[in-house]
């Protein structure tokens, strides 16, 4: 429990002050846990077997390059430069040809590598686009997922009896309201306060609702990613929390949904 305290101070006393700073030094922040989310994914993928070390090299350019692309934003109208997954698709589906040893590397090792890049990539970017556009949405997300994840734990351990889902087995129906109620709650009144006091109370609330439970789909995904590969934690970067995903795979999710309904809001 000490590490994982401790742990949790050392990330807010990173985190945070980068957070606010903004601009590039939270853009490099950003792309280095970015790096270190692929390499965990990555791992996964040789806990079964082992892929090329020049693929996987080339992975870690491209999630750079993806994650630092089109970050300056005025309006939120998004552009993804389409030469760069362009290079991908092409980069990894091409050595099937000449390695033409699916032992070595198959077309399921081309799409997991992909997907994987593609995903790590427009994530990330996104975190960076939300905050370089508006400090205030990003703070509002985080409350989300903040919020959320911890009174889901502590209303589980309080008066979880109803199990969830066999992905996560301690995850419970009364944690998962109990955390819904709280990251709504809190997020709501940051929102209202903050960012728009004119909005409706009752679209922001149903907004916020909708984003707490895609927070905590977001969980039980990566927890079936582990749950495959037979793993407690994606890694051990995080002394007592595991890894960058298992800190990141709520506000990954929230942030997706949040770019699809920000233009409601």
């Amino acid at each position: 429990m000490t590490k994982r305290v401790l742990s949790a101070i050392a990330m807010v006393l990173i985190f945070v002050p980068l957070l606010f700073v903004g601009g590039l030094p939270f853009n490099i922040f950003m792309s280095i846990l970015g790096l270190c989310a692929l390499y965990e994914l990555i791992h996964m993928k040789e806990s079964k077997k082992r892929l090329p070390l020049l693929i996987k090299l080339f992975a870690y350019v491209m999630v750079i390059f993806f994650t630092f692309s089109s970050t300056n934003v005025i309006d939120f109208q998004f552009s993804l430069d389409y030469r760069i997954m362009s290079v991908i698709i092409f980069a990894f589906l091409s050595p099937l040809v000449f390695i033409n040893n699916r032992e070595k590397y198959s077309i399921n090792d081309a799409l997991y590598l992909i997907s994987s890049v593609l995903f790590i990539g427009l994530s990330f970017n996104l975190i960076i686009v939300t905050r370089n556009y508006d400090l205030k949405y990003i703070i509002y997300l985080l409350l989300i997922t903040t919020i959320t994840d911890t009174f889901a734990l502590f209303t589980g351990m309080l008066v979880g009896n109803h199990k969830l889902t066999s992905i996560s087995p301690k995850k419970t129906y009364e944690g998962m309201i109990g955390g819904t109620f709280m990251g709504t709650f809190v997020a709501v009144a940051f929102y209202m306060t903050v960012i728009n006091p004119n909005m409706s109370l009752v679209f922001i609330t149903l907004i916020t609702i909708m984003l707490s439970l895609v927070g905590q789909l977001g969980d039980l995904v990566f927890s079936s990613i582990k749950r495959y590969y037979d793993k407690k934690d994606f890694s051990d970067l995080i002394p007592g929390h595991g890894g960058i995903l298992d800190r990141f795979d709520s506000i990954i999710f929230v942030v997706l949904a949040f770019i699809i309904v920000l233009g409601i809001i």
